[in-house]
């Protein structure tokens, strides 16, 4: 009820003390979350564009792939190599003693286990390729993390998204863009 000289108004929806209360905190909640959303800031990088233009991580990536290529080469050899003992002892298997077959399956089994260890050990989950990558790349993904990180406490971003390696980003504008500010920070200029 509100009451305006000696006329009281009533209105048709009971104003109550517990309605201007949550009409307060409504409304306080609403300017508090346009102001956070407002005073975040937001950028972003391309660790690829970043990482190729780190002369490091081309040599590094070099050494990695020549790596990659030599157990490859390895690999294949030896595969290339049972399969030719495969096909020899398929077109003489018939005229094989018993004997003579079961120690030449027996071989044949021994070999692509090997070949299959040998494999795993260069590109399996804990494999040499996967250990050089960390021993050569691992310190240069810290640097720049390192200098974005500073330029984020440095310009205010609250949030630094990667537009690389299958990120959820679909859109930016090109102004958000750290990468270069990142690659200065590293001390690498681009030519």
């Amino acid at each position: 009820m509100i009451v305006i000289g000696n006329i009281f108004l009533t209105s048709p929806f009971p104003r109550t003390k517990n309605f201007f209360m949550k009409r307060v905190f409504f409304i306080f909640l609403f300017l508090f979350g346009i102001g956070f959303a407002k005073a975040q800031s937001y950028a972003f990088i391309d660790s690829d564009y970043i990482m190729k233009n780190v002369p490091e991580y081309i040599e590094a990536k070099e050494k990695i792939d020549k790596l990659a290529l030599k157990w490859t080469k390895e690999v294949e050899d030896r595969y290339a190599f049972i399969k030719t003992k495969k096909d020899n002892f398929n077109k003489e298997e018939v005229l094989l003693p018993n004997e003579e077959k079961e120690k030449r399956k027996s071989e044949i089994e021994k070999l692509e286990k090997e070949t299959i260890e040998l494999q795993s050990q260069y590109f399996g989950v804990n494999g040499e390729y996967f250990l050089k990558r960390q021993e050569f790349v691992q310190p240069i993904q810290d640097r720049v993390f390192t200098a974005m990180k500073k330029i984020a406490k440095r310009e205010g971003y609250a949030f630094v998204f990667d537009k690389a390696n299958q990120s959820n980003l679909v859109y930016a504008e090109k102004e958000y863009d750290i990468s270069e500010t990142v690659l200065e920070e590293m001390g690498i200029s681009k030519e």
